[in-house]
């Protein structure tokens, strides 16, 4: 359980990645919370879409709520027309390439990763799609549209029983496409046919055994069954397959918990993962709801429900929650890395940096299997001053975990002869990763190349539209441009939201 939970703490701990609805949304099974835009709104770009929530993720929305009423065929050329029309951003393009793999357009993901200028910051990503996704057999476009209908009602439209009904009697596209069998399990599953629901998926991976998607739907389908371990076997085996994008660990993690849900017996047991599985998705809210539900008298159960749970507390914000969950944790069991880490969170949260370094450490003693552990240590090494044995953890994180992020971030800003490389290896590992796309915008600025910078800047005030940094990069640009108003606008509005940034109260002599 540990070695899970430390995967996905840097996620969570380090930088959360944003998963608005819409154009952010990657979670077809919960589609859009947010209020659809009108299903009569004209989706054709009279101009070209720009990375903003007020253009590309509303022709996005637009979209997908055609998806989801089932009118497929519209929502395949809107999806379309958006991918060719909007402004190029890579971060863009890579997030459609991502989200039209999910619900079986891939030929439009083929498109969107077509428009990828910069490879090095999309190659992990595409690969993982790909991995994940993707069919054996290349589809026509009419048989992706129809395929997308039966899909969005087996979903979307508890229609699942006559959706899937209608598809076994097409045989001929059972037995050209894994694809199409995959749907067929997933609507028998939708329709509690375990029986149909196993003879389809198997067929599906028989024929394309690459295919994690649909080892993640038997695993599902096993959980609940009479057999339920072997649907965790199927989970080690994905797990055990090389992801490298931190969506897609994401997706393994929440996918393990929720098998688990499924599979366990005890009510508090289940509750304790489907508050897990929350997590996972960040839908936190209810992940305390759950996790406060799992509660019982058995103190090494509550042990793991408070560690949890102080985690879910600490990410929402709630400090004082996170506090009090994770010291009940610990008075249980004060070896628990998970609540190690919370507690040494808060510690640095208030500038306690020598009592943090000691929960980091301590949880780095009893957690050998993730890269979290080492760098809560690393980063509070820096805090205190000690910057050579900081950047010596780092190194020494990236010979073992190639995939932590901020362990290229960091070195990245240390070290100028890697710094470009590194920017883009954390952002190529976690798209979301906002402080990359600022320091990308930084180096571009530095470099005189105002136009890549606002790329790389409006990447990340995407993803926060609240960074101070993005204004002050902003401020720096006009002011090279000559726009003087222009830059002590930004320069305003930095200070506004952070008024101890110096090098903002330095532009404006204060």
């Amino acid at each position: 359980m540990h070695k899970l939970l430390c995967t996905i703490l840097i996620t969570t701990a380090i930088i959360t990645p944003v998963f608005a609805d819409g154009f952010d949304s990657i979670k077809p099974a919960n589609p859009l919370t947010a209020e659809p835009l009108p299903v009569n709104t004209i989706a054709l770009p009279i101009k070209k879409a720009t990375l903003t929530h007020n253009s590309i993720h509303n022709q996005y929305v637009i979209a997908f709520d055609r998806f989801v009423q089932s009118n497929v065929k519209s929502a395949y050329m809107d999806f379309k027309i958006l991918i060719e029309t909007m402004a190029d951003s890579d971060y863009a393009y890579m997030k459609m390439a991502e989200n039209m793999a999910d619900i079986g357009f891939f030929d439009l993901s083929n498109l969107a990763a077509s428009k990828i200028e910069d490879k090095s910051i999309s190659d992990f990503l595409i690969g993982d799609i790909k991995l994940y996704y993707f069919p054996s057999q290349k589809l026509r476009q009419d048989d992706e549209v129809y395929l997308g209908e039966v899909f969005s009602n087996i979903i979307y439209n508890d229609q699942s029983r006559e959706a899937t009904s209608e598809l076994v009697k097409n045989t001929s596209l059972l037995a050209n496409s894994d694809y199409a069998n995959y749907v067929a399990a997933l609507g028998y599953l939708k329709s509690n046919d375990f029986v149909n629901a196993t003879t389809y998926i198997d067929t599906a991976i028989k024929m394309n055994p690459q295919n994690l998607n649909y080892k993640k739907l038997k695993a599902e389908i096993l959980s609940q069954g009479k057999k339920p371990k072997d649907a965790l076997k199927m989970v080690e085996y994905i797990k055990s397959q090389k992801l490298y994008s931190a969506d897609f660990t994401r997706k393994v993690n929440s996918l393990e918990h929720y098998v688990l849900y499924k599979s366990k017996k005890n009510y508090s047991e289940k509750m304790y993962h489907l508050g897990y599985y929350y997590y996972y998705e960040n839908e936190l809210a209810k992940a305390v709801r759950t996790l406060q539900s799992a509660l019982t008298t058995k103190k090494k159960h509550n042990k793991e429900v408070y560690s949890i749970l102080s985690r879910v507390y600490y990410n929402m914000q709630d400090y004082e929650k996170a506090q009090d969950t994770a010291l009940k944790a610990y008075k249980i069991d004060d070896g628990d890395p998970v609540t190690l880490l919370v507690l040494g969170d808060l510690s640095f949260r208030e500038g306690d940096y020598k009592t943090a370094l000691k929960y980091y450490r301590d949880a780095e003693g009893k957690d050998k299997t993730s890269s979290i552990c080492s760098l809560k240590v690393a980063q509070t090494y820096e805090q205190l001053g000690k910057e050579k044995k900081a950047y010596e953890i780092y190194e020494r994180i990236l010979k073992t975990y190639s995939d932590c992020w901020v362990a290229y971030y960091k070195i990245a800003l240390k070290d100028k002869s890697k710094e470009i490389a590194y920017l883009k290896k954390a952002i190529a590992i976690n798209m979301n990763f906002k402080d990359a796309w600022i320091d990308l915008g930084r180096v571009e600025i530095e470099r005189g190349n105002y136009f890549d910078a606002k790329k790389y800047l409006g990447v990340a005030n995407y993803i926060d539209e609240n960074d101070f940094r993005y204004y002050y990069y902003q401020g720096l640009i006009a002011k090279n441009q000559g726009m003087k108003q222009d830059a002590a606008a930004y320069f305003k509005k930095s200070l506004l939201l952070n008024p101890d940034y110096t090098p903002a109260k330095e532009e404006l002599n204060i």
